[in-house]
Formats: C-alpha cells, structure tokens, sequence
C-alpha cells in the first residue's frame, strides 16, 4: 500500500499543478492515504494562504476531482481508480512555526551572553 500511496502522490502532485481553477492556490500535496481496497483515498494538502484561500482551493480540489480520478486511471492502471477526498494538512504550517520559535530562540540570538 506504501508505494500505491506514493504512486498517487506522484501523479496528484503534476496533476494538481496542471489545473486551471482560478481558485486553486498553491498547493503541496502531501500525502495520500488509500484504503486497502483502493475505493477511496484521502489526499493530503498543504495550502499556502489564508484560511480563505485554503477553503476556496480545497473547493476546487473537489470539483476537480473527476479529472484527477482519470488522470490516475490513466497512468496508473489500478484495478480501481479510487474516489478522492481532500484534507488540509497543517503540519508544514506548524513546522514553519516551530522553526521560527526555535531561531528565536537561538544562544546565537541572545544579546544577554
């Protein structure tokens, strides 16, 4: 299952960037998550933006979601093309966060030493 799900990140991640919807941001695709019996996949994004943008790209991902299903059909030959859903995935926004804090917080920062 890990090299399915890596195999759909592939194609989703040039896909997604081949898209027209104004409403789709820039976008990361993360990770896909596919259930064993290849029915359904969460596809995980990260959104660069405002909350905002991340509903309204999300938005598009769905109604996109035909085209990316055909997409893999077409270049991965499964014996199911699975149905797509779409999360945000925060965990790039935090590391950037986290990242901050730490340079922040840096001995090299410091003008007390």
């Amino acid at each position: 299952m890990r090299r399915v799900n890596e195999a759909v990140r592939e194609v989703l991640s040039e896909a997604v960037g081949d898209l027209k919807d104004p409403r789709i941001g820039f976008v990361t695709v993360t990770g896909v998550d596919t259930s064993r019996d290849l029915r359904q996949a969460t596809v995980y994004v990260s959104v660069l933006g405002s909350e905002r943008k991340r509903t309204a790209t999300l938005e598009g991902l769905t109604s996109a979601r035909g085209t990316l299903q055909s997409r893999l059909n077409r270049e991965l030959h499964l014996k199911r093309t699975p149905q797509l859903a779409f999360e945000y995935d925060p965990t790039v926004e935090r590391g950037v966060r986290l990242s901050k804090l730490i340079d922040e917080l840096s001995p090299g920062d410091r003008s007390e030493d």
